[in-house]
């Protein structure tokens, strides 16, 4: 019988294959015994070729570290790390790679060139005619949620100025964090007069001006223009004639700020007689170019709502339609 990690000359130092892929290293580290015999301190009992055969131990491994601030050694042939003074951090995450200038929460923008608003369906309005808060999912082309709306102001606005009422309307994405508020300035537009055009402020984040969206006065045409911080023209929106529209989509189409061909549309889709008649869930769909500035993305997402308000909100309790766009 041979002495615990004695390596018999007859026995090549080369490592041996072990169950899962692992090769043993060779001698000193491990050693030969034979069957029936304890391994040395600081080693377990590995495989034999047969029960006559030799008996390769194997590195025990290394109990995890029982001091804090000590790093854990690693398993067999993992690099050693240098012991530290003190407990240990908790690990930080890679960040995450932003395009430069996106606001918070908008990084999914970059990567779409259309989305779809689904105004959600109020039982309390289809059935008496109370005017509720306005709410809505805003979905990629595939039809999964991104983001949710919902308008915030008072009950006596809502139902005594109708389509024309003031509202702050907050965006948020799935994590519940607002991303985008809409402001709406209350604007007596009982008439086409230039002095009561309509407009909305686009913020993103929160407290951060990126654009605006104001009406343009014309006798016939709905247009719009979709605005920079700094109120300088980016874009220009323009809808059909207001008579010649009926049971049917309605295209208000985007356009360079100088007109020239259609670069995006904004279209409020044609949901069917009955649910146009009673309720005012209305369905929209946006289209701009990919390239577009993230932030004129979410100026449109605005020009969106403003245009639900103008054109396809009921009138307070009239339940009647603000236009003749039904």
């Amino acid at each position: 019988m041979s002495a615990p990690g004695y390596q018999s000359p007859n026995q090549p130092p080369y490592p041996m294959p072990q169950p899962g892929g692992y090769s043993m290293p060779p001698y000193p580290v491990g050693g030969y015994g034979e069957p029936g015999q304890a391994p040395p301190a600081g080693f377990h009992m590995g495989y034999g070729q047969g029960p006559d055969q030799p008996i390769m131990y194997q590195p025990a491994p290394v109990s995890p570290p029982q001091h804090p601030g000590q790093v854990p050694m690693p398993a067999y042939g993992g690099p050693v790390a240098p012991p530290v003074s003190g407990p240990v951090a908790a690990p930080v995450a890679a960040p995450v790679a932003v395009p430069v200038g996106v606001p918070p929460g908008l990084e999914y923008l970059t990567q779409i060139d259309q989305v779809l608003i689904h105004q959600k369906v109020e039982l309390l309005e289809a059935f008496i005619g109370f005017e509720t808060n306005n709410q809505y999912e805003i979905k990629n082309s595939m039809g999964q949620k991104i983001y949710k709306a919902k308008e915030k102001n008072d009950c006596c606005t809502r139902n005594c100025c109708g389509s024309l009422r003031s509202f702050d309307m907050k965006i948020k994405d799935n994590m519940d964090r607002e991303v985008i508020r809409l402001i709406r300035p209350f604007r007596c537009a009982t008439c086409w007069c230039p002095c009561c055009l309509q407009e909305l402020e686009v913020q993103a984040p929160p407290g951060t001006t990126i654009g605006y969206v104001s009406q343009d006065w014309h006798p016939c045409y709905p247009k719009f223009s979709i605005q920079g911080p700094n109120r300088e023209t980016v874009m220009k929106l323009e809808g059909p004639c207001l008579a010649c529209n009926c049971c049917g989509d309605v295209n208000f189409e985007l356009r360079g700020k100088d007109g020239g061909k259609p670069i995006g549309r904004i279209s409020k889709q044609w949901t069917g007689l009955l649910k146009e008649v009673f309720t005012d869930a209305d369905n929209f769909g946006i289209q701009f170019p990919l390239d577009m500035d993230v932030k004129m993305k979410a100026v449109l997402m605005g020009a969106c709502f403003l245009i639900d308000f103008i054109f396809f909100e009921k009138v307070g309790d009239t339940n009647q339609r603000n236009t003749v766009f039904s």
